[in-house]
């Protein structure tokens, strides 16, 4: 593989494995609806527990987590010319890839979910301690608060702490991999932040809905981490 195709195959198949939309599909295969016009209108794991059960927003979870990953090793694979460095570097920009994928995804218009998920299927992928630190505080945070977006927003802050702890190699694209990718999820949970400034977000399972897509949803004042 020529030097341009070890960056350009690994980041484009990355691109569309990402944005590959689970959630949609599934709703659509097993409910015949579309997510999009349920609850928050989201298409993560969240919005898909609450409007299409628990189990399909499980599957949907793992089947983000699960691209994402794929992405980043096969990424690694296709670029194992390129030296242990360049091999990493092409890693970290397929994780890119395959988040913005999923956040931006071509065969939805461009409107994905939020990238929760996705995120921490590439953090397995680069550094697993560092997702095992990030799994712990979402998981502190949630048990805490109840709320699925405060736990995903403060998770995506902690990765450039424990990536940049646990990875050694600190060239300008793991720099600017480790921290775009976490601010990207933060910016899409700006609606999610604005409620929690204002004290309407919802908590996971409270109000109209159990939290499994058993109760009715609006999409008005509704909290959703949309992962």
């Amino acid at each position: 593989m020529n030097p341009m195709n070890v960056w350009v195959v690994p980041i484009s198949v990355a691109y569309l494995l990402g944005s590959i939309p689970f959630g949609y599909l599934l709703v659509r295969l097993f409910r015949k609806q579309d997510v999009r016009e349920q609850g928050s209108g989201n298409i993560g794991a969240t919005n898909v527990a609450r409007s299409g059960g628990s189990r399909l927003g499980a599957m949907t979870l793992l089947l983000d987590m699960g691209k994402a990953y794929a992405a980043v090793m096969l990424a690694r694979h296709l670029a194992a010319g390129a030296g242990s460095a360049g091999m990493y570097d092409v890693a970290v920009a397929a994780a890119v890839a395959a988040v913005v994928g999923h956040v931006f995804p071509v065969w939805l218009g461009f409107r994905g979910g939020k990238g929760a998920a996705s995120a921490l299927g590439v953090f397995l992928a680069l550094t697993w301690p560092s997702a095992v630190g990030i799994l712990l505080v979402f998981a502190a945070v949630f048990a805490l608060t109840r709320y699925v977006s405060l736990a995903s927003i403060v998770g995506a802050m902690s990765f450039p702490l424990f990536g940049f702890y646990f990875v050694a190699q600190r060239t300008a694209m793991v720099k600017f991999g480790f921290l775009f990718i976490p601010l990207l999820i933060i910016v899409k949970h700006h609606g999610n932040i604005r409620r929690l400034l204002n004290g309407t977000e919802r908590r996971f399972g409270a109000g109209g809905g159990s939290g499994d897509g058993t109760g009715p949803e609006t999409k008005t004042g509704m909290g959703e981490a949309g992962a």
